[in-house]
């Protein structure tokens, strides 16, 4: 079986438990990838990691070259995606240190890198994206948090905002209206590029403060950085319990 691939975000700039074994600077048509993707052996198994907000660096969500991140692991042959992302809870349900495995998006960003398709192939790319996460990649997440009795929430509508500023109260509260469960920055156009490329996708979020105007206290940088430390220990028993559920490659 191929191997997947993992996307680390804000507080997961190493995955704890990969023995890297190789660096793969992949080439790509748009230019270069946050940093080298690293090729390791969790367990038995080959796994590929990239950090997209790059190291020892940190790229803002709205420079991120999502193209050429997708490009590359797609490039390395991955059988699929798991991209990691910090998000805020906006219903009652999505509680500050809950995973989360988002089942549809909502994409406010805006002028992002966000689609492959420069009219040269003579024809539209016009992808489905009625289902924009891979069912089968969310499945396996469910059933290892059921397995490993992890706290998650099985589908959420996530919400892309444009950061690298967080987000007013108003605009939580149109996002609430809209439907939106969770608000992050960096789910799109990731999810979308990878669909375009026929790239099964899905996400983990973890959510580390309830977002603006939700809570009494002001938002803290440093709460979130606790919370970050340590779901970012629950995501790596969550991704213990994937790999071990999946053939050794």
């Amino acid at each position: 079986m191929k191997p997947l691939a993992i996307i680390g975000g804000t507080g997961i700039s190493e995955l704890e438990g990969l023995e890297v074994v190789g660096e793969h600077s992949v080439e790509t048509p748009f230019g270069a990838t946050s940093r080298p993707v690293q090729e390791g052996r969790w367990g038995d198994t080959t796994l590929y990691f990239l950090q997209r907000h790059g190291s020892p660096g940190a790229i803002p969500p709205h420079l991120i070259n999502y193209r050429a991140n997708i490009w590359a692991l797609h490039s390395l042959g991955v059988s699929g995606v798991y991209a990691i992302n910090t998000v805020g809870g906006i219903t009652p349900e999505m509680q500050t240190g809950r995973l989360v495995f988002p089942d549809q998006v909502i994409d406010y960003t805006w002028g992002r890198e966000h689609t492959y398709d420069d009219g040269a192939s003579g024809s539209l790319m016009h992808i489905d994206f009625t289902e924009p996460y891979d069912r089968a990649l969310r499945m396996a997440l469910i059933e290892a948090a059921q397995v490993a009795r992890i706290a998650h929430e099985p589908v959420a509508v996530h919400g892309v905002t444009q950061g690298p500023r967080l987000e007013t109260a108003a605009e939580i509260q149109r996002m609430a209206r809209d439907g939106c469960d969770i608000v992050g920055m960096t789910g799109m156009p990731e999810a979308a590029l990878a669909r375009e490329l026929g790239l099964p996708f899905a996400c983990i979020c973890m959510v580390v403060n309830p977002a603006a105007g939700l809570d009494d206290l002001p938002l803290s940088v440093d709460t979130m950085r606790e919370i970050l430390t340590r779901e970012a220990a629950v995501v790596r028993q969550l991704l213990t319990e994937v790999i071990r559920a999946r053939p050794a490659s």
